[in-house]
């Protein structure tokens, strides 16, 4: 899919619309101590793998194994103002399997 480098949109901070600049930035990985992460729950002395009211037993084989089924990825696109120069992500993503951003 192929994205012009500046578009037109709604700025959430100036409340007007304004051209924006368009950057596909990497995704990063997510923080380990999550809410509800077994780092964290291992950290308070729970997640051992059994017993845990039935909520850190270990995984059936075939689920345990199962491969991941999607051949694409769901990029992070970002508009950048240029009069206030803040930076906010587009809200619905999607997948695609290449994003390019072109000149127009």
């Amino acid at each position: 899919m192929k994205l012009p480098r500046q578009m037109r949109r709604l700025c959430p901070y100036c409340r007007k619309h304004t051209i924006h600049r368009v950057t596909i930035v990497k995704k990063h990985a997510a923080s380990a101590l999550k809410h509800g992460s077994k780092i964290r729950a291992r950290l308070r002395g729970q997640a051992r793998g059994f017993g845990g009211w039935g909520r850190y037993s270990k995984p059936a084989v075939t689920q345990w194994k199962m491969t991941g089924s999607k051949v694409s990825k769901k990029t992070d696109i970002r508009f950048q103002c240029e009069k206030c120069k803040k930076m906010h992500p587009k809200r619905a993503t999607f997948r695609a399997k290449k994003i390019e951003v072109q000149e127009q």
